[in-house]
């Protein structure tokens, strides 16, 4: 099944590099909250790639069923999106002590499960994440019936690929932890500003793009 990990590192790597709102938003979260919860951001974010393989695989139906609403979804992808650029750019605070070193945050674990879910929803309320899955999901099938064993091809390539994004995304986060230690107050402040601008920017053009061109995808 050499063929089936080669086939998985490569879409892996496809998805890994694709520029979006979730890389910028693992790098945002991980260098505003510290490195526990960007993992734990990641973590919402696998969660939500592996129900939608699943759902691509197993339930095609309802898949199906989240195309025909996927203006809707993106109306929603795109608000929120929105909503965490404005919150990010105009209303998130750098703390800092008396020295003027950045304080890092106490999380509880609500604060955690909040996280959790904002990796989670990031990601599934993207339109371009269910396409990009259902294009994959119906290439690897096809792939899959030239196989010895078609379920263990597609267990190897979808997992292949699940694991390696998870491995490049946990390594974006220990990165963002290094640099952490190393900015200034001010720094992270601009930082923010940045992350929000963009946010806002992906939150745009993902409402716009699809509302232009969404019953053009089939």
């Amino acid at each position: 099944m050499i063929a089936a990990v080669i086939k998985g590192l490569v879409l892996g790597v496809f998805l890994a590099i694709s520029v979006g709102p979730v890389i910028f938003a693992i790098l945002k979260q991980s260098i505003n909250n510290g490195h526990k919860a960007g993992y734990v951001f990641v973590a919402g974010i696998s969660v939500s790639d592996i129900m939608l393989v699943l759902i691509c695989n197993f339930f095609t139906s309802l898949f199906d069923q989240a195309l025909n609403h996927k203006t809707f979804i993106a109306v929603a992808g795109s608000i929120f999106l929105v909503a965490v650029g404005v919150y990010t750019l105009f209303f998130k605070k750098v703390k800092t002590d008396e020295d003027n070193n950045i304080i890092s945050k106490k999380f509880r674990k609500r604060d955690f499960v909040a996280v959790f879910l904002s990796g989670f929803f990031i990601n599934v309320l993207n339109p371009g994440v269910f396409l990009f899955w259902f294009a994959w999901t119906a290439a690897i099938l096809a792939d899959s019936l030239a196989a010895a064993n078609p379920m263990q091809y597609r267990v190897i390539v979808f997992g292949t690929c699940l694991l390696f994004v998870l491995a490049t995304d946990i390594a974006k986060v220990a990165l963002a932890a290094r640099l952490r230690s190393k900015l200034t107050p001010k720094i992270l402040t601009n930082i923010n500003r940045l992350s929000g601008l963009i946010l806002i920017g992906f939150g745009i053009a993902l409402g716009w793009g699809i509302m232009a061109y969404g019953d053009k995808i089939k």
